[in-house]
């Protein structure tokens, strides 16, 4: 690890955990993606164009890095696979009321136990897949 590695992490987890607050704090809504994504995906349950905003911020987001020569990551999965697993990944977060970002950024800085339950439970999921894997 150096410190070119590390300062990337360090900026996005700040900007990640700005943008949680700030919406927070002025809507009083949590960055939940899954959520998100579900309201965009059900028109009716659109609680206001805050929503519309943070998708479009987050694919202009990724859309800038590319631009702006951010190396993307290789994935050495097949297609029907990455979506197979994306798949399954929203199911678990509509089971979980809520995904990573809602329970792991927003709940557990709100001191939630139920956010604190779900990260955990989410974080030894990847651990055993990932040492199933590997």
């Amino acid at each position: 690890m150096t410190l070119n590695s590390i300062l990337p992490a360090l900026l996005g987890g700040a900007l990640l955990g700005l943008s949680a607050a700030a919406l927070l704090l002025f809507t009083g809504r949590i960055a939940g993606i899954s959520g998100i994504v579900a309201s965009l995906l059900n028109k009716g349950s659109l609680s206001g164009p805050w929503q519309l905003w943070f998708a479009g911020g987050m694919l202009l987001g990724g859309g800038l890095a590319v631009l702006a020569g951010v190396p993307l990551p290789t994935v050495a999965v097949p297609l029907p696979v990455a979506v197979i697993a994306g798949v399954l990944v929203g199911i678990g977060s509509r089971m979980a009321n809520g995904c990573t970002s809602g329970h792991g950024i927003c709940g557990i800085g709100r001191l939630s136990l139920r956010s604190i339950v779900a990260t955990a439970v989410f974080m030894l999921c990847a651990v055993i897949t990932a040492t199933l894997i590997h």
